[in-house]
């Protein structure tokens, strides 16, 4: 949700005037996607990272206002925690260079944004979950001052109406609970934007989710929270779990979470925007003065800005998008399974392997979701985040496979034939999907690397936990700024 908003008391009119305004939106879209001129004639892609601030000491450093207006970039913007930032990269082709621009910019970008943090005695750190973080740090106080994460917070707090518990049970077990959703904070992501045809985004979409379990196996990066051992992936149960504005009542009766990772294959954009309106009461019921239909008639484009906010309210790991630019429609697929870091290469490997893969399996003769259950596709996204790069994850024809083995002998092929449709120079898509194949054959991701690193300094420098992970976390930011691929990073 990236809008601000201003209202924090909404009344019983205005959740009835929002929700008739949703469905005639709805409405609107279904009439659109009939015979609409959406641009998808060049599928440009994009990138989101969210970061974390830390300080000298390696704690989470509370000073993203100040150190935004030191930056004054607008491709730079708050997010929900005041240690965290978020960082948009201008939208662009993959072809030819596109991936070489995308980390000379995302380079440039970083280290400035450092230069200025180093002026609040802070610096910049790409993970999925900051190491360091405790629950002291992680309460409403801490929020960013935008009224929006405020407002936000009071509707699923209030729509939960109990506090929020978190029982994580990874390596080691996590319980706890929170009166605020400030743990949502501590989930930092990389996000992919794919944009593609309204005939063709079902068939991202479904390769979207067939893929997800693979992407965040090999791409996990968040072991830690509280000062435990969890999952490999951590944020994707954190993230589940600390946005939850059910009660176990509602959870028994089947009530859908709003992250969600879904529950079918789809034909069309218009299933998800509608399983959004039939299954989710809005959040921010806010209504707008465009109205669609006579926008629609006159020849416009229609913002349907109540239907694209009710959509930022419902996180589903992979989101569908309708945006606007220059005048034009176009839709997205946003995938938002993977955690930033560790590095920008590492980063946009990730990426490389995400829109080669997702292209190829989407065009392929027999569609992978034909083969594949959706509740094995799920199945395998929440094996993947437990376990990381040590996943068995069940795949047509193979069974039951180690992801390892399954990247390497099937998916890595494909991602580059997908690269190959894009028109991506051959010398970049082998570097990408290098780092990729390097990292499934040493069976080392940012995950591994921080655990061993945290085990190494319990074990032989005798630090107990906190003090391992300040250690480890100094370490890694070091090892950040040289951009190596992080299944090349030594264990001190």
């Amino acid at each position: 949700m990236g809008r601000d908003v201003s209202q924090g008391a909404f009344t019983r009119e205005d959740r009835v005037r929002y929700r008739q305004k949703v469905r005639r939106c709805l409405d609107v879209f279904a009439l659109m996607l009939d015979d609409f001129g959406f641009d998808a004639d060049r599928p440009m892609t994009g990138l989101e990272i969210e970061l974390n601030l830390v300080d000298s000491a390696a704690e989470p450093a509370m000073r993203n206002e100040e150190i935004l207006a030191n930056i004054a970039d607008p491709l730079f913007q708050t997010e929900l925690g005041q240690f965290n930032l978020e960082l948009n990269a201008l939208p662009r082709l993959i072809e030819r260079a596109g991936f070489a621009d995308y980390e000379q910019d995302l380079r440039s970008s970083l280290s400035r944004a450092d230069e200025r943090a180093a002026k609040s005695d802070a610096k910049i750190v790409l993970v999925g979950i900051l190491p360091t973080l405790t629950e002291g740090h992680l309460v409403e106080d801490n929020l960013s001052t935008n009224e929006r994460y405020r407002v936000l917070n009071d509707q699923i707090v209030g729509a939960r109406g109990e506090d929020i518990e978190l029982d994580i049970r990874g390596v080691e077990r996590l319980q706890t609970h929170t009166d605020s959703i400030a743990p949502e904070a501590a989930c930092t992501s990389l996000q992919f934007h794919l944009q593609v045809a309204p005939d063709s985004f079902a068939d991202y979409w479904n390769a979207s989710q067939a893929i997800a379990g693979v992407q965040v196996a090999i791409g996990a990066n968040s072991p830690f929270l509280y000062g435990r051992q969890l999952w490999a992936e951590t944020r994707i149960a954190l993230f589940e779990q600390a946005t939850d504005t059910r009660p176990d009542e509602l959870k028994a009766q089947g009530v859908r979470p709003r992250v969600w990772f879904g529950e079918r294959w789809i034909t069309s954009i218009f299933d998800l925007f509608e399983e959004n309106v039939r299954y989710f009461p809005p959040l921010l019921p806010i209504c707008e003065d465009e109205d669609p239909v006579e926008v629609l008639h006159a020849g416009g484009v229609p913002q349907l800005g109540e239907l694209r906010l009710h959509n930022g309210t419902v996180y589903r790991w992979n989101r569908p998008v309708y945006d606007i630019m220059d005048g034009r429609p176009h839709l997205r697929v946003e995938n938002r399974v993977l955690p930033a870091g560790p590095t920008v290469v590492d980063m946009l490997a990730n990426a490389a392997f995400y829109f080669g893969l997702a292209r190829a399996l989407a065009e392929a003769d027999r569609p992978i979701w034909s083969q594949l259950t959706f509740s094995s596709a799920e199945e395998n996204f929440h094996a993947a985040a437990r376990r990381g790069m040590e996943a068995v994850l069940h795949w047509p024809r193979l069974g039951d496979v180690p992801v390892t083995q399954l990247v390497l002998n099937v998916l890595l092929p494909k991602a580059a034939a997908g690269l190959d449709g894009f028109g991506v120079a051959p010398a970049e898509r082998d570097r990408l999907l290098g780092v990729i194949e390097e990292r499934c054959r040493t069976g080392r991701n940012g995950a591994v690397w921080q655990t061993e690193s945290v085990w190494a300094a319990e074990r032989h420098r005798g630090l107990d936990r906190t003090a391992a992970l300040h250690h480890m976390l100094q370490r890694y930011a070091e090892l950040q700024r040289s951009n190596e691929p992080v299944h090349t990073w030594p264990i001190d």
